[in-house]
Parts: C-alpha cells; structure tokens; sequence
C-alpha cells in the first residue's frame, strides 16, 4: 500500500516533529499519514504497536478528535547514514466536554527514514517514547 499523497515534503529530518504538528492543526488525517511509511509502526496510547497506514489511520483519527492545537519542538536529531532518531517536546491545547480547557504534554521518540526523493518519513513513532515507564509490581 502506498503512502497518501505528500503535500508538503519533509526535507530534514529535524523538521519532522514541526511537521506532525503543522498536519496535526490542519485536522487533515491525510496529511498526518503522508509522514508515515506504508509499513510504518505508530506506539498506540495502550501501548501496542499500529503497522502499516490503514492502522496507523485509527489511531491518528482518534486523536484528531480531540479537536485542539499541537506545538512540537524537536530536542534531539542523530542521523545515520539514511535513517535519524529523534527526541520531542510536544504540547497539544483542547478543550475537555465539560468546556474546561486541557493540556496534554509529553516527549516522543522516533526513528524516520530517508527517502529517494530526498525526503524523510517515520518508520517507527513512540509518542510517549521518552517517558518514564510505570513498574508492574509482580502482584499485578
């Protein structure tokens, strides 16, 4: 399956975290799934991992629901030959049902990949990639 339709290419990968945010704000579902790979992976919020764009798509579509405004500042890019990892900050405003506003923030991980055109897309986004993990305690 081939990715949809690129807009607006990323050409360096540091960019790529502005990029999410700029398709998120548009609200545009196709333009958030044009930064994938077809065969992509994307962390969902419960933890498994979305392979592929049509998986990816329920995911995505989820969190355009939350209707809000995304800002995301790269922290780190290390490239490697065709291939860079990277570090977010992001914040994303909306407004929760009961009308009072909600700020949800976090730091990302992710891993995107040069393309021939020259162009860089995720092969594997950790949303909550930079997070502390909870410990299971061995009762649970």
């Amino acid at each position: 399956m081939k990715s949809p339709i690129r807009n607006k290419a990323v050409f360096n990968p540091e960019d790529m975290n502005a990029a999410f945010a700029e398709a998120y704000n548009t609200g545009d579902i196709d333009k958030l799934l044009a930064l994938y790979e077809p065969e992509g992976i994307l962390v969902n919020p419960n933890g498994g991992h979305d392979k592929g764009i049509e998986q990816i798509r329920k995911t995505l579509k989820d969190l355009l629901r939350l209707q809000g405004s995304m800002i995301s500042k790269n922290i780190y890019c290390i490239p490697f030959e065709n291939i860079a990892l990277l570090r977010a900050h992001f914040i994303l405003q909306t407004v929760g049902a009961d009308g009072n506003p909600i700020q949800i923030l976090g730091h990302t991980s992710e891993i995107v990949r040069k393309q021939q055109d020259g162009s860089w897309l995720y092969i594997v986004d950790h949303p909550y990639g930079a997070e502390l993990l909870r410990e299971v305690d061995s009762a649970d």
